[in-house]
């Protein structure tokens, strides 16, 4: 059985129960193709995958999806491909367009179990935690993680309990600026980002953003099993 083990761990109710549970994945990056993945290797039924962007070479080091066989797929493409070879009853829903006010609207409106923000402009991830918040939508957003070298320090918070992190200091201030609360959970980390000589493209190892996704779609599943344990 392709769940044994895990069912092994929490249950066949709740194996059941995440078969029919439907998570929102915005991004599949570093970060949100690993969230993914673990999702998927956990049973959930149903994802909705957003990401406009195409595999590239400089993504091979850190993304799941990336090989050289991938490079010029689009990454929804590639991800609906290996979801259905872990769980050929999963139901994908892939928008390979970038997440705007409109896609995040409709996205939402499908009222999905729990929402997952991988995405790195900062405007819409503002507009979908927003979004989302207001929809009483349950959501957990990714903070940065290039420029860093160690996984081990990759934490779960609350926003407003961030520290180090550049990209939560610029989201804590969009979001007050909004009026949105910011007790909302993130994957984040307390590693400084290291200093480069040439700052315009950042930098980033294979372990750190992967780390981050796995953390992030434990929480997921764990609060989504929490319905049954």
């Amino acid at each position: 059985m392709r769940f044994d083990r895990f069912q092994r761990l929490v249950g066949a109710e709740t194996i059941a129960m995440l078969r029919h549970r439907k998570v929102a994945v915005f991004g599949l990056g570093g970060v949100g193709s690993f969230v993914v993945e673990g999702l998927a290797r956990s049973g959930i039924g149903t994802l909705i995958l957003c990401d406009f962007d195409t595999i590239e070479p400089t993504n091979i080091n850190r993304q799941l999806y990336a090989l050289d066989s991938t490079v010029g797929k689009l990454k929804t493409e590639v991800a609906e491909e290996r979801i259905l070879d872990i769980n050929p009853e999963a139901t994908i829903l892939a928008y390979s367009v970038k997440a705007d006010e409109i896609i995040v609207d409709d996205i939402l409106n499908m009222r999905p179990d729990f929402v997952i923000d991988a995405i790195d402009d900062v405007f819409s991830k503002a507009y979908l935690i927003k979004t989302a918040v207001k929809k009483d939508i349950p959501i957990i957003a990714a903070m940065g993680f290039a420029n860093k070298l160690h996984p081990e320090l990759v934490e779960l918070a609350t926003l407003d309990k961030t520290s180090v992190c550049p990209l939560a200091k610029t989201m804590r201030k969009r979001l007050k600026e909004m009026d949105v609360t910011l007790n909302i959970p993130v994957a984040f980390s307390r590693e400084q980002p290291i200093k480069l000589d040439n700052n315009d493209v950042l930098a980033s190892s294979s372990t750190v953003p992967s780390v981050a996704g796995l953390m992030i779609a434990s929480y997921v599943v764990n609060q989504l099993i929490g319905e049954t344990i």
